[in-house]
């Protein structure tokens, strides 16, 4: 049986059988619809008294018929023939409307959406009236016919240049409508030579604006709950955006909703969703970031309704670990971290994954393809972890032998791009790779360096770590896999704390580190704060940190300033830590 969609209450068996029926009806190929299909939506939207829609592919077939306007019955995205920024979907919808006036808003927008092949709009008597002549009772008092028009610019907002919190430069939808027409005039509109008109200025068009086919174009959303200050929220999109350039991407807008609590099923509102929708599909955006982290449901629904693939931080953190990570124990640690990110989530995977599976050892008995991929992630996982646990005992045995020789150790700790690389290579003359973005640098490298001792003046050698950025929540998967990371920093004799006195939420970055270090098994040695960057920080910014944290350093490693200051009191640090063991 067919399926009706929309509000059926109260709707009878008859009427509903006379709605399965429209499902048999067949439109020529060239036409938009005829005279008589028009007519009987029109008389049976008048006998149920709600709007009714149908929609026709090109064949001229009728896919899905509802109870309701084209915003209550549209299809979501992921279940059109074909969707995407350079073509219509190869649908049109018919459409009543109870009331004499022109398409609205809310229907032209489920079209923009749904990036249908056009929407026709009958406006309905109500009653029906007698044709001039006699004949036959009609329904239909006029109709018009809207369909998309290409835009002629879209502007492209790369991630450097974000748009603000709260800026809106979200671009309408282009669309034309019609004057009223009468059904035969309807009849007469050739839809072929329409779609293949609109198709060809939409390729132009997608060509002309694609800025780089290796880069995902991207659309951040951002949620803004009662918890969180506008400021927070802002560094967080900022933040995000600058995750987004690492990975790749080019941000192209930013959306934002504030609530007072997430919504379960997704996220934002469902308004905002559709908000989304629209935009990604205006502005030909191939991929949508959420701020927060994501439940399997939430990305299914999210999906679902935007049509387009939908990540949340955490992943695109993960990503950009992927591609940073060089040592093979960083590999293995950032594709434990990834499967272990994706085993809860194979469900929201689609049908695909709800199969029997089809190879020798699947066949079990009923066994799906989803739980013989989840098997097979379980077992990888437990091979990665042993192959991690004995890179620990690796390290392990390299600290012990360090610490026999007695060579003290420090670690540089600190937030993302605070600039720990840099400073490594400034004190050491290490050639380790430095950019202005974040996780720059994943693996932990260690040098030797010659400071003034303490108390002699005479050289002494110590070790100095490079460690893995700190972001605020870090993702807890990552915590567990990087363990071999961040063991330098409860091994170390003593910390150097990075900041970038040059970020506006430095405060903040100082408070994420030291929540992260108080989460570590083993507690880290005394740390010695030290602010970078201060040929880029302003002079009350300076002054405020000078109050707050007299004992601290103040240096920049990209101009070598303060340097010889840092090893002074490097040297003081290490003789407190060692008498302190």
């Amino acid at each position: 049986m067919e399926t009706i969609f929309g509000n059926l209450q109260g709707l009878k068996s008859s009427q509903l059988k006379q709605l399965q029926r429209l499902y048999h009806q067949r439109i020529p190929g060239d036409r938009i619809t005829t005279p008589e299909f028009s007519q009987r939506l029109a008389a049976i939207s008048t006998e149920v008294n709600q709007p009714v829609c149908a929609y026709i592919n090109r064949r001229g077939q009728v896919i899905r018929v509802g109870v309701g306007t084209p915003r209550q019955t549209q299809i979501p995205p992921l279940e059109l023939p074909r969707y995407g920024a350079e073509r219509l979907s190869g649908i049109r919808c018919i459409a009543t409307h109870l009331k004499p006036e022109p398409p609205n808003e809310a229907a032209l927008t489920a079209m923009a959406l749904q990036r249908l092949d056009a929407l026709v709009v009958l406006n309905i008597t109500g009653t029906g009236f007698t044709r001039r002549g006699g004949g036959s009772t009609g329904y239909v008092k006029e109709a018009y016919l809207a369909h998309l028009t290409p835009q002629e610019s879209r502007t492209l907002i790369t991630s450097t240049a974000a748009p603000k919190v709260g800026e809106s430069q979200i671009q309408s939808p282009s669309w034309n409508i019609s004057p009223p027409l009468d059904l035969d005039d309807l009849a007469d509109q050739d839809l072929v030579d329409l779609v293949e008109n609109l198709e060809a200025e939409f390729q132009r068009e997608f060509i002309a604006q694609e800025v780089d086919a290796d880069h995902d174009r991207v659309l951040i959303v951002g949620l803004m709950t009662s918890e969180m200050t506008p400021l927070q929220f802002q560094d967080n999109l900022l933040e995000l955006a600058r995750l987004v350039d690492t990975a790749g991407g080019d941000v192209l807008q930013t959306i934002q909703q504030k609530r007072s609590r997430i919504h379960p099923q997704t996220v934002v509102g469902e308004g905002k969703v559709q908000e989304i929708a629209l935009t990604a599909q205006t502005l030909g955006v191939n991929l949508v970031v959420f701020d927060r982290d994501l439940s399997p449901s939430q990305v299914r629904n999210l999906e679902m309704q935007i049509g387009i693939r939908v990540v949340d931080r955490t992943e695109v953190i993960l990503d950009i670990f992927a591609q940073r990570a060089q040592s093979r124990a960083g590999k293995l640690q950032v594709e434990l971290a990834q499967l272990e990110y994706m085993q809860p989530r194979l469900a929201g995977r689609g049908r695909t994954m709800s199969r029997l599976g089809g190879g020798i050892g699947t066949r079990g008995p009923g066994e799906t393809k989803l739980e013989t991929e989840r098997r097979a992630i379980g077992q990888r996982i437990s091979r990665l972890q042993k192959e991690v646990d004995q890179l620990q005992a690796h390290r392990s045995r390299l600290r012990q032998r360090r610490q026999h020789q007695e060579v003290p150790s420090v670690a540089l700790v600190g937030y993302t791009n605070a600039g720990k690389s840099t400073l490594l290579n400034a004190l050491t003359n290490a050639e380790v790779y430095t950019a202005d973005q974040l996780f720059a640098t994943l693996d932990p490298t260690t040098r030797r360096l010659v400071i003034p001792h303490g108390e002699t003046d005479e050289h002494q050698e110590i070790l100095i770590t490079d460690t893995v950025g700190f972001i605020h929540e870090l993702p807890a998967s990552l915590m567990d896999a990087f363990r071999a990371t961040l063991e330098e920093v409860t091994e170390a004799d003593a910390l150097l704390h990075l900041v970038d006195l040059s970020h506006p939420a430095w405060l903040r970055h100082i408070r994420s580190v030291r929540e992260i270090l108080a989460q570590m098994p083993i507690t880290p040695g005394p740390a010695l704060v030290i602010f970078n960057k201060i040929d880029q920080a302003d002079s009350e910014t300076l002054a405020l940190a000078r109050e707050e944290f007299p004992l601290a350093v103040f240096i920049s490693a990209s101009q070598r300033l303060g340097l010889e200051t840092l090893r002074h009191r490097l040297a003081q640090l290490i003789e407190y830590a060692v008498d302190s063991r």
